[in-house]
């Protein structure tokens, strides 16, 4: 008996754009959704992380034939994705209106950075910007320095691709009801602000002070912190619970009675030198095997060609190989269902031609 893939069936159609738009694109596409993008004609990555399993249709579309093309797409499809500035995709004739005047089930999907309105909805901008005014930026970051840079992590992608990823698969849940379709408006500033709710309502309980590195989980706790060892690497400790706390001083040999009592913030910087003297005196490897088998919650801090070989993570089989370079595979995993890492829709070309009308397929 074949099982299914969860998304087996949905057609997606992705009209462009950088952020958070391929990396849902290919989200989609790995839970079983059939996904096509189409736009112009672009040059070609020598390794392209989100173009596996994709098809792709090149069409320009401010022609006619271009734009013909994308309806016929949209007349067929459960989403549509696209990731212009406010109003192109309506100037282009392939706005909410228009499609729905073609598909009145379909899911339109607008990604953007600033949102579909307010002041700053035709401005340019990055992951960085939009973090920055999420209050996110401004929390991240060692006390007496300058906020440090997540990579794009928190915008393009958990603000950007994830909010939008799930706005557009609980609209196809509400139109099995509805049986209409709807817009989500995904803004990666949204949904990096959103990221940050646990944090503003810390703060607003007194729980948080409005100062990075000096609070419990960003770096201000010397028992969730990140250590130098002895041979220039670095090591975590996130010692949060008192147990694991306790287990973390048992193995490093601290006795709890020559300490101050963590509790106090005014005693952190002890705690800290404390801390950092122990993991300088010991190089990483044998700080790993020391804390291997005990909850004191230590791990090495990995880079990114060590990350794929670690045991752990080979025995979840987390990286796969493409082309001989590591890349992360797609979460989550099901218990039933299957999913088609990459996407297998590019190589079914009964099915992209009958959709498309083309018999072309994903280069």
């Amino acid at each position: 008996m074949t099982v299914a893939a969860p998304l087996q069936g949905l057609r997606a159609v992705y009209l462009g754009g950088i952020g958070p738009g391929p990396f849902c694109m290919q989200l989609l596409a790995t839970l079983g959704a059939d996904v096509i993008q189409i736009g112009r004609e672009l040059p070609e990555f020598p390794f392209d992380p989100f173009a596996s399993g994709i098809a792709t249709v090149t069409a320009d579309l401010k022609t006619p034939d271009g734009l013909a093309l994308a309806r016929s797409l949209v007349a067929k499809a459960d989403i549509l994705i696209e990731g212009f500035r406010p109003g192109v995709a309506d100037r282009l004739g392939l706005g909410p209106e228009d499609c729905a005047a073609i598909n009145p089930r379909l899911i339109y999907g607008r990604a953007t950075g600033w949102g579909q309105d307010g002041p700053l909805a035709q401005t340019a901008g990055h992951d960085l910007n939009y973090i920055a005014l999420s209050g996110a930026l401004h929390a991240i970051g060692a006390a007496h320095g300058p906020p440090q840079i997540p990579l794009n992590l928190l915008g393009d992608f958990a603000g950007g691709s994830f909010f939008l990823t799930i706005g557009l698969l609980a609209a196809v849940i509400e139109r099995e009801q509805s049986a209409k379709g709807q817009i989500v408006d995904c803004s990666m500033l949204d949904g990096a602000a959103s990221l940050m709710r646990m944090i503003y309502g810390l703060r607003a309980m007194g729980l948080w002070q409005d100062q990075r590195g000096t609070n419990l989980v960003d770096g201000g706790a010397p028992w969730y912190a990140v250590y130098e060892t002895a041979d220039g690497r670095h090591i975590a400790l996130a010692a949060l619970e008192e147990q694991f706390y306790q287990a973390f001083l048992a193995r490093a040999g601290i006795d709890p009675a020559s300490l101050p009592s963590r509790a106090d913030p005014g005693s952190w910087p002890l705690l800290r030198s404390r801390f950092a003297e122990f993991f300088a005196s010991h190089d990483r490897e044998e700080l790993c095997a020391l804390f291997a088998d005990c909850d004191a919650c230590v791990t090495p801090v990995l880079s990114l060609e060590e990350a794929p070989d670690h045991p752990h993570n080979s025995a979840r089989e987390i990286f796969m190989r493409v082309e001989g370079k590591p890349l992360p595979r797609v979460a989550p995993r099901f218990s039933r269902s299957v999913t088609t890492e990459g996407g297998c829709f590019a190589e079914r070309s009964a099915d992209l031609a009958a959709w498309t009308g083309t018999s072309r397929d994903a280069p």
